[in-house]
Formats: structure tokens, sequence, C-alpha cells
């Protein structure tokens, strides 16, 4: 079985759906545009800052990009942009937005939860959210690690359905899945990786979702460099549904199937023959190249349901790669295969062997994190490696 991807999902007073033609009323005032982000922030102390942004809109600098071979439009870019709180505003249109507010105590929460869960688009087929890249989400070379962005990709992807209309009172889980008392559970993801934000840096994530086979759900990302507009990282993965008392996994009911379908884009953000479809070799005492035992969870590593959250599990995969690896090389491409849950009373083994790429300098990693009292498997991955440029 695979860990479910849980995140505590912001919940809101009121839903502020970005393209809903109506006016927007907070707090008394009226904003006349649909826009990208709320102004989140106040003075400190609770006192008033009154903060005005003018944002004028240029459709000449959209860009443009293909995912699977169809045409994928970034954020039209502002002329005129202000920073507040360090965040570039931006507007999906071709209005001029003029946006007064008084932020303070009263309606603080408004703001906020308005930046944090992002906004549709592509006729809500895709949800789109932005974020800043913090100091303490940076390893040692100063840019954004592997769990960093599996973090951003899990938060989206839970601000989608928060966001959808259809979220049930699980995390990630819908309506009806909540009533089954279902949730969702991750059993193979693979990210490929172009390149590496830097600190203060903002990438923007799209996430969609569609079916994936009979009884699954596939969703996927990119992630682009706000400043660039270039896709700087590709995402897919597998989920099934799964009984949180039972823990046994479950098919996916039809009034499930209903709720998601109107979501559902026939689009792939890394394309078929990209895409790691072989088996990830099991690893053994005798194959393995290194090992490293009595990695034990932390109170701070669990969910919501008192299980280790699967990101988790990507610091202690590369607790057993070589030091050498990790300072010489960048991580490019991961596959994981996640396998069974992890629990807090759990002692844990991780496993690595190596091999050169041929025809590159590149390098291929192969993984296992296991129990350490029975030897069962929890995740399996490969990941592959390349020489960082000087």
């Amino acid at each position: 079985m695979a860990l479910q991807m849980q995140n505590p999902a912001v919940r809101f007073k009121q839903d502020y759906t970005w393209n809903d033609p109506e006016k927007y009323i907070i707090n008394g005032d009226q904003c006349r545009s649909r826009i990208g982000f709320l102004i989140g922030g106040g003075g400190g102390g609770g006192s008033s800052t009154r903060r005005s942004l003018k944002m004028k809109a240029d459709a000449k600098k959209t860009n443009v990009e293909t995912v699977n071979g169809k045409r994928v439009n970034g954020v039209v870019r502002v002329d005129d942009r202000e920073n507040v709180d360090g965040i570039k505003f931006i507007e999906n249109g071709n209005n001029d937005v003029d946006l007064s507010k008084n932020i303070g105590e009263n309606n603080n929460n408004v703001m906020n939860n308005g930046y944090l869960l992002g906004r549709f688009a592509e006729d809500r087929f895709v949800f789109r959210q932005s974020f800043v890249i913090r100091s303490y989400e940076i390893g040692p070379d100063k840019t954004a690690t592997m769990e960093t962005l599996m973090n951003l990709l899990q938060e989206t992807a839970l601000n989608h359905v928060a966001n959808s209309g259809v979220a049930g009172d699980g995390f990630g889980a819908t309506r009806q899945m909540s009533i089954r008392k279902l949730i969702w559970v991750v059993t193979r993801i693979q990210v490929q990786i172009e390149k590496y934000s830097s600190w203060g840096d903002v990438v923007e994530i799209d996430t969609w979702v569609d079916a994936a086979g009979k009884n699954g759900m596939r969703r996927d990302w990119i992630i682009r460099d706000y400043n660039t507009r270039k896709i700087i990282t590709r995402a897919t993965s597998t989920w099934v549904t799964m009984n949180r008392e039972t823990r046994r996994l479950s098919k996916i009911p039809d009034e499930v199937k209903n709720e998601l379908l109107p979501f559902y884009l026939n689009r792939a953000a890394i394309a078929t023959e990209n895409t790691d479809r072989e088996k990830i070799e099991k690893l053994t005492d005798d194959t393995a190249e290194r090992i490293r035992t009595g990695l034990a969870p932390r109170w701070s590593d669990m969910d919501a349901n008192q299980h280790v959250n699967n990101v988790k599990y990507i610091g202690w995969i590369l607790e057993s790669v070589p030091i050498n690896v990790l300072e010489d090389y960048n991580m490019t491409s991961m596959t994981l295969e996640y396998r069974r849950e992890c629990r807090q009373s759990n002692v844990l083994e991780s496993l690595t062997t190596i091999k050169p790429r041929t025809k590159t300098n590149d390098l291929e990693c192969t993984h296992l994190l296991r129990m350490e009292d029975d030897n069962a498997e929890i995740v399996r991955a490969r990941s592959v490696w390349q020489v960082k440029k000087k």
C-alpha cells in the first residue's frame, strides 16, 4: 500500500472563484475584475495598512509552451508590476485592474486564503498556484531540494481539490469519498527536473487530473520559472483509493468517478516516450552497495492520520547516497513506487546501488526503503544524476 499525500487543506469562509463573472465583495469593498492573487499580510501588531495596486496586462507578452504536443499558455505578464511582500502580482486577462484594499485585522484571513489557494485556468481544467522559494527550502548549494519540490506539488494538488467545489472532509478527498471513508493513496510518481530554483525565485505550478485505467486517477504537474516562463519541472503520478479504517484498497465508486469526470484533462506533463515505465529492481543485502540503518520517524514526520508523509521518504532514501554524489551531481529524475505505509514506531533501512549510464557521464541509482525488523518493502525508487556545471 502507498502512503497518502496529506497536508491540512486551507478552509475559508467564502468561495472566491476566479472565473466568476460577478463582482467580488470583501469586507464591503469591491474588486471589479478577476485577479490572480489577493494581497496578503498586514502591519505589525494587527494595525491596518492601506495598499494600492495598479496592474495592466499586456497580451503580447503571453508565453506559450507545449505539453504532450498541445499548447500551454503561461500567465500574461504585467507591465507596471508592484511588489507587495516580495510577491509580483499578475493578471490573467486583458483588463486593467485597480485594487485598493484596507488590509488589517478584520480581513487578513480572507486575503491570505485567496493567495494560498491559487486560481483555475484553461476553462477550470487546470489549477495554477505560485510560490516563493524560501530560505528554509534550499539545500547546501542554495537551490530548492527535491523534498521542497514534492511538497509544493502536494500543496498545489490539495488546494486544487479544496477549491474545486467537490471537497469532502478529508485531505484531498471528495464528498462521496468522505461518505464512504475513502482516501487517496499514491502508488507511483515520476519527477523530471530541468532546473532547480534558487532562494527567492518565484515558481508557478499547474496541475490537472485524468483517469488512469479503470480504477485509478492520474495527476500531473508542470513547474514554470515565473520570470523566464520556461517549464523547469514535470511530474506525473498514479493514485488509487483506500478505506481509511480497514486500510484496504478499494475500487473507485461510480459516484466518485462522476465527481471527478468534469475535471479530467487528456494531457500528459511527461511525454509517453519519456515516461519511466521500467520495473524497479528490488535491492537486497547482497546487491546493495550502501546500507543506512536506524532511520526512525519523528513526531513531526507524521501526517494527520499518524502515518509518515510520503515526501519524508525522499530524505531517508538519500541517506544511503554517497556524499560525493550529493555534492557533485544534480538529481535530474526520480521515480518512486510506494508499497506500504510507515508508522512512527517503525525503524527503517535505506539501501542504494549506483551504476554509470551508457554514453553519458550520468549516474543511475536504485534505492530501497524497508523495515529494519522484517525487511518489508516501503518504497522502491530510481534516480538519475547529472554532473553539476561548474
